[in-house]
């Protein structure tokens, strides 16, 4: 792409004027110690010792020289390539590609400093690719969901316009308007909520309180809706099952759950809820006679916007139980799901008492 930096790479002579000094005074250093040993123990003239300084000063040279270019050969091999494999691979993730993996230099019984360094980039690359996926997978379901309402609105409103439209046809338009508003307002607070949980901005104020008068109090909420349906509710609520939790984080879990349950159920069905104290821990079941899922869908429906059953795409936004199952893991306790298609689902929830 233009206007991208090229990767950062570095390129060095196999001959460093500064390592050939380094070199150098070294060994005239070493040189100069052991021929000042050795001529201390020797009776050597003058002349001799002048006639092999200059044999002596090329040999020091051609040392120097050879030490030189054999740490330029070591230095490129084993720092400059693994150098410019890693400045390559992230410059290249600097640039967006989330893909970029680097290849070990050894083995795993010959690992040094650089496949560390390696393993972690690798690492590091595939969590933040996943995150990059997810958030695009995200973005774009998001974009779905909003569009949708939108587009429901903004038609019936036109048709509103309408002056020989009769009162009505007129008031179920704006009927069909204000459950499309109230859907994208459930689904913009519920991206909110969902949010705030995922970046740990929401935290759970843990009381300890009545579970069983919780539920009661959340069931009667869809009163009005199973009546509609002419529902059949069973509550086996035990007496006096307390736990320490956050009231109001709890009460998301059961209206989603009972809200699906009495909109999946067929009119005529059944809508069971259930609490109990089993060793020491609550159990929470909601049931009902729906239309139920196979397994495949059963393992992805607490996935952000995950609807299983297209048909009632337009009830829901498939954030509700990804919002559950994150409220439930912040609690500390375990859902899970067992349905049978044409039979229904039966949601068990688990929490510490208290």
């Amino acid at each position: 792409m233009s206007g991208q930096k090229e990767p950062t790479k570095t390129a060095r002579s196999l001959f460093s004027l500064r390592g050939y000094l380094a070199f150098f005074l070294t060994v005239s250093g070493i040189v100069s110690c052991c021929f000042a040993l050795f001529l201390n123990s020797m009776d050597i003239s003058f002349a001799d010792v002048k006639g092999s300084a200059v044999a002596t000063f090329v040999n020091v040279v051609f040392l120097s020289l050879l030490c030189t270019l054999v740490d330029g050969i070591r230095r490129k091999y084993t720092v400059e390539d693994p150098v410019n494999r890693i400045l390559n691979a992230t410059g290249q993730f600097t640039q967006g590609d989330f893909s970029v993996r680097i290849k070990p230099l050894h083995g795993i019984d010959r690992m040094n400093e650089f496949d560390i360094i390696i393993e972690n980039f690798n690492t590091m690359a595939e969590e933040l690719s996943s995150v990059e996926t997810l958030r695009t997978d995200f973005i774009a379901n998001v974009s779905h969901e909003l569009k949708t309402p939108l587009a429901v609105i903004q038609n019936y409103a036109t048709m509103l316009q309408n002056p020989a439209l009769p009162d009505d046809t007129r008031v179920e338009y704006a009927k069909t308007i204000t459950e499309s508003t109230r859907r994208l307002a459930d689904l913009i607070t519920n991206i909110l909520k969902l949010n705030k949980l995922e970046n740990q901005q929401l935290f759970p104020e843990m009381k300890k309180y009545d579970l069983g008068v919780q539920l009661c109090e959340c069931l009667l909420g869809f009163e009005d809706a199973w009546e509609k349906k002419d529902l059949d509710i069973d509550t086996d609520i035990d007496e006096n099952v307390s736990i320490k939790a956050d009231q109001e984080l709890l009460t998301l879990v059961w209206n989603n759950l009972f809200s699906n349950a009495v909109k999946f159920s067929a009119p005529g069905g059944k809508v069971t809820v259930s609490l109990k104290e089993e060793n020491g821990a609550a159990v929470v079941t909601v049931s009902d006679t729906g239309c139920g899922m196979p397994p495949d869908i059963g393992q992805h429906i607490f996935e952000k916007f995950y609807q299983g059953d297209k048909s009632h795409a337009t009830q829901g936004n498939g954030l509700g139980l990804s919002l559950v199952r994150r409220v439930i893991d912040i609690m500390g306790g375990e859902i899970s799901v067992d349905s049978t298609p044409g039979k229904g689902s039966t949601f068990t929830v688990k929490l510490e008492g208290n």
